[in-house]
């Protein structure tokens, strides 16, 4: 029997693109919204400056597989010990009869997928005619944010922000050469996403970052670093007033930016609008008019981890197996 595969974050980063990715993370999610069965589990534990949480589920595409990641997530790495924020190891195994496939290096599947279920939900949850964006908080995050954002929109004009501004200004200067559209660092928040028809949230934030009054109608947001129940970037009002979408509502409820509003009272579990899938496979529409706030409330589901790891695995078997 053939050893499990061993990648590491170059690797993996090597035999995957962002539109790969983003394909395959659709195609999952309308999978799912057709009644695929990915049978999904998740946990988690705090330690001081961080914390772990582990992500499982039975994958059904094509094949049977099982995919389980652990991830650490340790905000104040970069600055405390020049390490990354997040780092961890995904696990691929035949789902037919239990065959340990590849150890991965999570690193580069977890950024490339989350903004991929961004760039899928902006497709069905943003206004066509979107132009410009804020992304707040911005490291590697909202770099790859942006730039999945920008191929499925046709994005001209972008905002930056961060605690450090020093971030925002790097960030800036990079992707306006990049992606050669008008990209400023900003002090004022509500400025730019009052100017903005698309904003992602990507921050450690342990309070609401965006209100009623940061947003005009219209507005597409996708609030992706509440992935804990202490992290929060969404006013619980501004969740109630907005049409809901959610990666997956369970995790969601209990760790998302919808666990606060309905801890809050704000919102009740009826009140969110469709699951990501449900959208995707057409069981329930998007966007249907231009004043409609919508949010996607991305906590990060064990579909999306799978569908990477899947994409890198059968490259290798279609293309050797060879991880030289």
């Amino acid at each position: 029997m053939s050893q499990p595969l061993f990648l590491t974050r170059q690797q993996v980063a090597e035999r995957l693109t962002l539109e790969a990715v983003r394909e395959a993370v659709g195609n999952a999610f309308a999978a799912q919204g057709r009644g695929a069965r990915h049978r999904s589990q998740a946990l988690g534990a705090r330690v001081d400056h961080g914390g772990f949480h582990v992500k499982a589920t039975v994958f059904e595409a094509g094949r049977s597989w099982f995919v389980a990641k652990t991830n650490a997530n340790f905000p104040g790495n970069p600055d405390r010990c020049g390490l990354a924020t997040i780092q961890g190891v995904l696990l691929l195994f035949d789902g037919e009869n239990g065959r340990p496939l590849a150890v991965m290096d999570s690193a580069e599947i977890t950024l490339l997928r989350t903004a991929a279920a961004t760039a899928v939900a902006a497709r069905y949850l943003a206004r066509p005619s979107s132009r410009t964006a804020t992304v707040i908080g911005c490291g590697e995050q909202g770099r790859v944010q942006l730039r999945a954002l920008h191929q499925v929109l046709a994005l001209d004009q972008a905002y930056a922000w961060d605690r450090d501004a020093r971030r925002a200004d790097r960030l800036a200067d990079e992707l306006a050469l990049d992606l050669g559209i008008e990209f400023k660092a900003v002090a004022d928040l509500a400025e730019a996403t009052r100017a903005s028809d698309v904003i992602v949230t990507c921050t450690p934030s342990h309070e609401a970052l965006l209100t009623p009054n940061h947003v005009r109608p219209g507005t597409f947001i996708a609030a992706v670093g509440a992935d804990h129940p202490e992290k929060q970037e969404i006013h619980p009002r501004l969740m109630a007033a907005s049409t809901v979408v959610v990666d997956d509502l369970e995790q969601c409820a209990t760790s998302g930016d919808l666990h606060h509003a309905l801890e809050s009272g704000d919102m009740t579990r009826d009140q969110v609008h469709a699951e990501l899938a449900e959208v995707v496979a057409g069981k329930k529409p998007g966007r249907t008019r231009d004043a409609e706030i919508t949010i996607f409330d991305s906590t990060g589901i064990a579909l999306e981890d799978a569908a990477a790891a899947v994409l890198v695995y059968e490259g290798l078997r279609i293309h050797g197996s060879s991880v030289e």
